[in-house]
């Protein structure tokens, strides 16, 4: 599923920290809009020109995953964000081996939270003169090899917004237990990194962890591997089974227990450590 936008006569220029203090500013609003707290901390926002990094996204992701030129032909940039959630919503699903009744409501308002920002920010870009290329916030995978053809994880690696953890989460600067969403542009963007180590899991970049492999309620993860079909099974019966879930749409797939409170819940801990040890 894509959307894209007619370019308006004389592009204007368009700056990276103009669009992350746009994604900020929305995420802030967003409690307001829904008249309670919200859970969400400030967005971070990455982005990359469209060049040959992702040429190998069908060998690193699944291999009928898209590129950026199949979703607009024209595209210059991908641009990828990540809204945290707080604290205090991550540390209540800690308990038990199965999600809080607010994961699932978070998950469930943060795919609309999503949606409705990527399509803003392809509205902001319109506006400038610039075409997007949109996709949803989830469940745009292949249920039978459950890999999705457009995978917000793999792009926020290539734009170096966060790298994979041994939970197969994307670790970002402020952490893993939060939601990604992505959009491609005409608009030149350049090179935006915000992730400031090669590895952000401790037991990748070789160091004592694997807190996450324990916590997986049905052993999904190992150091050598994710079964997604494990994985995802769990997921669907925490749907089926939770009756705090019932009324929540037949997509509402959440678990989270192996990233809740982690050592990369809520920072980069191998940044932390490398710093730590040049002090």
């Amino acid at each position: 599923m894509h959307r894209i936008r007619q370019a308006l006569p004389g592009d204007l220029p368009i700056t990276v920290d103009e669009l992350r203090t746009f994604a900020q500013t929305f995420v802030a609003q967003e409690p307001g809009r829904l008249g309670a707290d919200g859970w969400w901390q400030k967005p971070l926002l990455a982005t990359a020109p469209v060049d040959s990094r992702f040429d190998q996204l069908p060998q690193i992701a699944a291999d009928d995953h898209l590129l950026p030129r199949d979703l607009i032909a024209s595209a210059r940039s991908v641009i990828v964000f990540y809204i945290p959630f707080k604290k205090d919503l991550v540390k209540d699903n800690r308990k038990g081996d199965r999600p809080c009744p607010n994961w699932g409501l978070a998950y469930v308002q943060t795919n609309d939270l999503i949606g409705r920002l990527t399509q803003a920010l392809g509205d902001l870009l319109a506006e400038r003169g610039f075409k997007s290329g949109l996709t949803p916030a989830t469940h745009n995978f292949d249920e039978v090899k459950l890999m999705a053809h457009w995978s917000h994880k793999h792009l926020a690696h290539l734009v170096n917004l966060g790298r994979f953890g041994t939970h197969h989460m994307m670790i970002t600067p402020v952490g893993c237990t939060g939601r990604l969403g992505s959009l491609v542009s005409e608009a030149e963007l350049g090179d935006h990194p915000l992730i400031e180590t090669q590895e952000a899991c401790l037991l990748k970049a070789g160091k004592e962890c694997g807190r996450c492999i324990k916590a997986c309620p049905v052993a999904a993860l190992s150091e050598d591997g994710f079964e997604r079909r494990l994985c995802w099974d769990r997921l669907t019966e925490n749907r089926r089974i939770l009756d705090y879930f019932a009324d929540f749409p037949e997509s509402t797939h959440v678990c989270g227990k192996c990233a809740a409170l982690m050592p990369c819940s809520f920072k980069n801990p191998v940044a932390v450590s490398d710093a730590n040890k040049s002090r």
